[in-house]
């Protein structure tokens, strides 16, 4: 009789492709689009439910100083940035978007503040840069917060 011994060989290790910091920049850019839409869909959900808005749109005022509020404090040159610098200004910009689409929905006299911003936020999504042109929506929305 033979002996029924196991004759399995132990798995090699598990082969990588690719550089390493490739996914860690992958996922940095998918968190800062998830922010992004994420802030969009908060302040949407919100502006919708009304917000707390008045009938004199006193409420929508204030969205609309808090989202140029938020422009004034962001540095699109520090998005990519490591660190709180890049941090904040992720925030900042998701915020001033979340505001203004809430103003917008409180009052039409916002519309032109929220549709700059949500431009500038679906061109940086979609190229993951601020180009001439998301330039010019931002300096557009900055331009409709300084006639407030």
């Amino acid at each position: 009789m033979q002996s029924h011994q196991d004759h399995t060989t132990p798995a090699p290790p598990p082969v990588t492709t690719g550089r390493p910091g490739r996914r860690t920049t992958t996922a940095a850019v998918w968190l800062a689009v998830g922010l992004l839409v994420g802030g969009g869909a908060v302040g949407a959900a919100w502006a919708l439910d009304g917000g707390g808005a008045s009938a004199d749109g006193a409420d929508a005022a204030g969205d609309a100083r808090a989202a140029c509020q938020a422009l004034d404090g962001f540095d699109e040159g520090a998005y990519t940035k490591k660190g709180t610098a890049g941090e904040i200004a992720m925030n900042r910009f998701a915020a001033a978007g979340a505001f203004a689409g809430a103003a917008a929905a409180g009052d039409e006299r916002y519309k032109p503040l929220a549709e700059a911003v949500r431009r500038t936020q679906e061109r940086h999504a979609r190229l993951f840069a601020f180009d001439a042109e998301a330039k010019r929506d931002l300096a557009e929305a900055r331009g409709f917060c300084r006639d407030l």
